[in-house]
């Protein structure tokens, strides 16, 4: 998906408390300092930009251009090497081989079909060193079915407000989530950008057997930021791949 808009509202809404979790919940399978670390649908960096400050080699890739030029703005800003490309993750290049791959922030679940998935593990997978880790999260059904049913959010301050409404999407889990943002201007009005964000998922042994094709050997997992085995009301999947 290329976003059009997004971007320049991405960091202002999202919970960076979020990162936070993501980046803990990375940190037991971190390699050495100087280690080379992969980050999958990289979006404006923010996790990538922590891996770079704790002394990693850090690699991001993105579909979407306009997160990329902020990811570049990001990591200038906070004076961190990070090298950024805009890769489809489903048909990734032979970039290097990592020694750790993340792909967190529901990312998998923007692919729109399941050859797109198995593309997306086969990539991660050539991309990876023997030994090497791939760390994934994906919404779970019980999260698109259910929680994501009939929702409705509004977020506002004096410089960006956001509504954000849900629906079910054409195929089984999958969801369509319209996104309406209002920026000020410099005169004080406001402008509306909309946006169409559409996100599919797939149960837990769907993904299992598909990380099991493509070549894993070990597979954990565990939901919601936690080592605990999903349940029936998880809302986020975390998947521990190991080449």
């Amino acid at each position: 998906m290329s976003y059009e808009y997004f971007p320049n509202f991405y960091d202002a809404l999202m919970d960076e408390e979020l990162y936070d979790n993501w980046f803990s919940f990375a940190k037991p399978y971190l390699p050495e300092p100087g280690g080379k670390v992969l980050d999958v649908a990289c979006g404006t960096a923010e996790l990538a930009v922590r891996l770079a400050k704790n002394d990693f080699e850090v690699t991001g890739v993105d579909l979407s251009e306009e997160m990329l030029a902020v990811a570049s703005e990001k990591a200038l800003r906070e004076d961190v090497p990070l090298t950024l490309l805009q890769q489809d993750m489903s048909q990734m290049e032979a970039l290097d081989t990592f020694d750790l791959v993340t792909c967190f922030c529901d990312s998998l679940n923007y692919l729109e079909t399941q050859a797109q998935v198995h593309g997306t593990l086969q990539s991660v997978y050539a991309n990876l060193k023997e030994g090497g880790i791939f760390l994934f999260d994906v919404h779970s059904v019980y999260k698109v079915d259910e929680c994501f049913k009939d929702y409705s959010y509004g977020d506002s301050d004096i410089e960006i407000s956001c509504v954000w409404n849900s629906f079910p999407g054409e195929f089984p889990h999958s969801v369509e989530h319209e996104l309406t943002f209002f920026r000020e201007t410099p005169n004080g009005l406001y402008e509306r950008y909309d946006e169409l964000h559409k996100e599919r998922t797939y149960p837990v042994e769907w993904y299992q057997k598909a990380i099991t094709e493509a070549g894993f050997r070990k597979i954990k997992i565990c939901a919601d930021f936690t080592n605990s085995e999903p349940t029936k009301t998880s809302e986020r999947i975390f998947f521990i791949c190991k080449k």
